[in-house]
């Protein structure tokens, strides 16, 4: 009956204002799910009832800024239940340059669990900075120990040792924006360590006392202008390497014996040059003689034509010559070592060596 009622009251309204009672509705159903798609409601039911108001202007602004609205809201009211201070404003700001807001809240919460003094603005700071802020303040309290690799250095008398060194160190906070790293405590410690070594007279002085090493390098300051401050330097181990003066010496002998065979072998090619330059010149010589026993004959035919000399004369030096050449083959002797004795023969003149050994007086020829 009440159906039938609506219906007849329905049919009997004016046709605007059926549009109109439609056409608001249609907008009231737009208005509540526009509100509900930029007003999380659990969110802000949730900041209301952990004591960490949150306007629903703020979120609002910050669906319509396009940030991670759920992660700030729940940060936040983490940093509140802490009790810290801390505004909403930080957090968004800081999210919005890339910056890991969980981790910086949980160094705050540390640090006022620790009576540390951190402001936010610092923690902000050390985390834009690229370091874990968190791990930082955990290293305030508790310290960390920083294991060097193996440093290689050598003593005075030559032998290597191998050293470990265990840095135990704690975060300087101020330090933490600008100071350096890991690595520059590493490299530090590492040449503290090879100085303290070679200045060592023997390697035996340092398997003693160990602690040299650690109350040398440490009163060095090695941590100055870092994130660290040093506690402690401890050697965790020590090993006895090599011979590395031997073996320079080694090098050094081989290097020399090189040097003197190279020079050796140089003074062997100039001696063979030399060698072979004196066997040039005797070759040389051998031809000059060659080439004065070929004016021999020509003497003797000059000699034969002026008359100086007989055909008796010429008979008697072919006799000689003969002997001569028996008396070698009899003795044993080669013609090419006794080469420049029998030219030099064979230049005297035919009449002054008859075979009686004596000379005689060249005896002109009679003219006819």
């Amino acid at each position: 009956m009440r159906g039938f009622n609506t219906l007849n009251l329905l049919g009997k309204m004016p046709t605007g204002w059926i549009i109109g009672l439609t056409v608001g509705g249609v907008a009231l159903i737009a208005i509540i799910v526009v509100f509900l798609s930029l007003v999380p409601l659990r969110l802000w039911f949730r900041s209301v009832v952990s004591n960490a108001h949150v306007p629903m202007s703020k979120l609002i602004g910050m669906k319509m800024r396009k940030v991670d609205v759920n992660k700030i809201v729940l940060t936040y009211i983490t940093a509140k239940k802490a009790g810290l201070s801390i505004t909403l404003d930080e957090l968004e700001t800081h999210y919005m340059a890339n910056g890991d807001i969980e981790r910086v809240v949980k160094a705050l919460i540390s640090a006022h669990s620790a009576n540390m003094d951190l402001s936010v603005q610092t923690a902000k700071a050390i985390d834009l900075a690229g370091r874990d802020v968190y791990q930082a303040v955990r290293n305030s309290v508790v310290p960390k120990i920083i294991e060097t690799p193996v440093i290689s250095a050598m003593a005075k008398d030559g032998i290597e040792l191998k050293v470990k060194v265990k840095v135990t160190v704690i975060s300087n906070m101020h330090m933490q924006i600008f100071g350096a790293g890991e690595d520059t405590i590493i490299a530090r410690v590492g040449e503290g360590v090879v100085t303290t070594i070679g200045s060592a007279a023997t390697h035996k002085i340092v398997l003693e006392n160990p602690d040299l090493i650690s109350s040398t390098v440490l009163n060095k300051g090695l941590d100055t202008g870092t994130a660290y401050e040093i506690v402690s330097i401890d050697i965790a181990d020590i090993d006895v390497g090599r011979n590395i003066g031997a073996e320079l010496e080694i090098a050094n002998a081989e290097a020399d014996k090189r040097i003197a065979q190279a020079k050796a072998e140089e003074r062997r090619a100039m001696a063979v040059a030399t060698e072979n330059e004196m066997k040039a010149k005797v070759q040389e010589m051998k031809a000059q003689v060659v080439q004065a026993e070929a004016e021999v004959p020509k003497a003797l035919a000059k000699a034969l034509n002026s008359g100086q000399m007989g055909v008796m004369d010429y008979y008697n030096m072919k006799n000689i010559q003969a002997d001569t050449a028996m008396r070698k083959a009899l003795s044993g002797e080669s013609d090419d070592d006794d080469k420049t004795s029998s030219s030099s023969s064979s230049i005297i003149s035919p009449g002054s060596m008859p075979m009686g050994g004596f000379p005689s007086p060249i005896r002109p020829r009679p003219k006819p």
